[in-house]
């Protein structure tokens, strides 16, 4: 008979604090925390701990009462440490105005922002630059000279902002994202080197881990206290303490015990991908570290530990990204000797052997150069649509009982996951609901139709949107390609382009670069930036047509275009699309205005619309009185950007729609209906 186990105080109090910061997070996390500053304050003092430059702004963070992000357009130059005075506005951080994509808002929460504050004018302040910010001043001058300057800011400080874009979407596309980051390996490398010269000069053991602790602490801020390096500096402390004072605690309630405390410091963590995806995966290689132990060689240890952090993190990284790939796991056992044994050491020595730096260049581009070649691949790549909470405790449910099973030697297990990830993949041909979509893409249009059982997806028009800076947002990247994929939609059959205005057909080349797409049509009268767009077409085979036609079938439904008036503007040039969806009748009008409403009154017998996409964002120059009288719409579609100079939509043309339901995408963000159902929701 087996004795029964009794837990100990100190493992029933980390259970304990465990359950009792999650509810106290939970409680947190439904109101908005209070603020030192006024939503009135036009002027900031505070110190700069971070800086970031991207696409002409510069980002400063400060400590003021509280942590601020400062955001400004100017060239002058700062520095770390500097006291500032700034004059501008705050803002309440932006959230995401279309479901299952990044909040921003939440994220900064989980660094401890709550406002952001544009400013007009800074001026530096006499004051003298504490310490740590010297020092840290003098690394970042010291490895900006570096040949590898990029990566050893990351490796060194921590900070991956030097990196090109299109290399760190290599790293996540590939699932390499974790080996830029400081982690338990680093930091077990970092205190292992100290401790052997502290013991060199020091007989003193308990000395030898003081000196070890306090370069960690210290390391810990020179780093800017992320999430994976607390975590990794706390356990590793801790561990020692652990081992030193051969107190037997399992390692387990360690983490749970470092996890607790952090959430009851800022239980906004919740919100920060870097901080569960730490945790996470520390877990379940610590609770399943007798698996990795029993491995006979350095290489099936690897392989493990590789399963291991790939399951453990695939629910987090599916419910974020909406995609998967399959190569991760061999990319993963690819890559992490090579940078955990090679490239990290390297980098750490070159810091103080800088004609290494040469070598360690070489190896890098290699990294990067590899990387690009597989996240081109997208044979083995998944779409996996965003699913309710529920399914993805699902998937930890399967993924603890794999992972289980490696205890017993039984890898077979591990093949369960395919099929789950390919019923994923593929929801869509169960999915029985037609949706449209009006896409909040700030000052411009796109309209996604969604037809059931993945008989055809459609998006007419990408948006367009310049910053303050005059260089052009990419909502390609950052909205319109998450939130298809959140959809679990893996391809376009049909890229339709209203007219060659760039807040309609801006984001066109940028999602052909990085998205799939079967078929474009664009008008007759095609202008620069949609010759551009068709040349690039052309270079990815994708096959374009002008319309010249007057009906299309898609799947099973018919889309009729009802251009025919010779244009006199850009915008009367759009492309005016009706259709049937579900016994919906839906008209869109691109950039229509009343000559062109005119055209469409004196050549065909409209029928009463059960939803209108008001053509010019609801400008004055459109929506007729005559014309909406005839349509009758029952739902009005409106897509315009918060503060537009042009005021739309125009309050004149809100009048002649008071009859309809209207939705507007600067007030309620993004609007899908369910067709099907004739259900609508609004992302606000």
């Amino acid at each position: 008979m087996k004795k029964l186990r009794i837990i100990s105080p100190f493992n029933f109090f980390c259970l304990s604090l465990l359950f009792l910061s999650l509810i106290y997070s939970l409680i947190m996390l439904q109101k908005y925390p209070p603020s030192k500053y006024d939503e009135n304050t036009e002027k900031i003092i505070g110190t700069i701990t971070d800086i970031q430059i991207k696409d002409g702004y510069t980002k400063i963070f400060i400590n003021g009462k509280e942590k601020l992000i400062i955001n400004y357009s100017s060239k002058q130059t700062f520095k770390l440490g500097q006291k500032i005075i700034a004059y501008g506005s705050l803002k309440v951080p932006k959230e995401n105005t279309t479901w299952n994509l990044f909040n921003y808002r939440k994220y900064l929460l989980s660094l401890g922002i709550k406002y952001t504050f544009t400013a007009n004018k800074i001026k530096i302040l006499p004051s003298k630059i504490p310490l740590i910010y010297q020092i840290k001043n003098k690394i970042i001058t010291y490895l900006s000279t570096f040949k590898s300057k990029e990566h050893m800011m990351a490796f060194i400080l921590g900070n991956d902002d030097y990196i090109a874009e299109e290399i760190k979407d290599s790293y996540q596309k590939n699932g390499l994202t974790h080996l830029l980051a400081i982690s338990g390996m680093n930091i077990t490398l970092i205190a292992g080197i100290i401790l052997k010269i502290s013991n060199y000069f020091l007989s003193d053991k308990l000395k030898s881990y003081l000196l070890v602790f306090s370069f960690l602490i210290f390391y810990l801020f020179l780093t800017g206290l992320t999430p994976s390096v607390l975590r990794a500096t706390f356990l590793f402390i801790l561990l020692t303490i652990n081992k030193q004072f051969n107190l037997k605690i399992k390692t387990i309630y360690l983490l749970v015990l470092i996890f607790s405390i952090l959430l009851f410091l800022n239980p906004y963590y919740l919100y920060n991908l870097g901080f569960l995806l730490s945790f996470i995966i520390s877990f379940y290689l610590i609770l399943f570290s007798k698996i990795i132990s029993f491995q006979k060689s350095f290489f099936r240890e690897l392989i493990v530990i590789n399963i291991i952090a790939f399951l453990s993190s695939l629910p987090l990284l599916i419910s974020n990204f909406f995609s998967l790939n399959l190569l991760s796991p061999f990319l993963n056992c690819l890559f992490t000797p090579l940078v955990s044994l090679l490239i990290y050491p390297l980098s750490l020595i070159a810091f103080f052997i800088k004609p290494l730096d040469n070598l360690l260049y070489h190896f890098l581009i290699l990294l990067e150069e590899v990387s690009l070649i597989f996240s081109k691949i997208d044979s083995f790549s998944l779409v996996l649509c965003h699913l309710p909470l529920f399914f993805y405790f699902l998937y930890y449910v399967l993924i603890t009982f794999i992972i289980y099973k490696l205890n017993n030697q039984k890898y077979i297990y591990i093949i369960l996951i395919i099929p789950v990830l390919l019923i994923h993949h593929n929801l869509n041909y169960l999915n029985p609901y037609t949706t449209i979509t009006m896409i909040d893409v700030g000052q411009g249009d796109s309209i996604l139709i969604k037809l059931k059982h993945n008989l055809g997806n459609i998006l007419i028009d990408t948006g367009g949107e310049q910053n303050s800076t005059g260089k052009p947002y990419n909502l390609a990247k950052n909205i319109t390609i998450p939130y298809l994929k959140s959809e679990g939609i893996s391809k376009l059959d049909y890229l339709i382009l209203t007219h060659g205005d760039f807040d309609h057909a801006g984001m066109a080349e940028n999602l052909l670069t990085e998205f799939p797409v079967s078929n474009i049509i664009t008008n007759k009268y095609p202008n620069g930036l949609i010759k551009s767009i068709l040349k690039k077409a052309k270079k990815l085979n994708i096959k374009t047509q002008a319309v010249s036609i007057k009906t299309m079938y898609i799947g099973h439904e018919k889309f009729e275009f009802l251009n025919g008036l010779n244009p006199s503007s850009e915008n009367n040039s759009s492309l005016i699309i009706y259709t049937n969806l579900e016994g919906e009748n839906i008209l869109l009008m691109g950039d229509g205005e009343t000559e062109v409403e005119n055209y469409l009154l004196n050549t065909y017998n409209l029928p009463q619309m059960s939803i209108l996409k008001v053509g010019h964002h609801g400008s004055k120059t459109g929506s007729s009185q005559k014309f909406i009288n005839c349509l009758k719409p029952r739902i009005s579609l409106i897509s315009a950007g918060q503060n537009n100079i042009y005021s739309h939509p125009h309050k004149e043309t809100l009048k002649r729609l008071k009859n309809s339901h209207i939705y507007v995408t600067k007030d309620d963000g993004s609007v899908k209906i369910n067709l099907t159902r004739f259900h609508l929701t609004s992302a606000r």
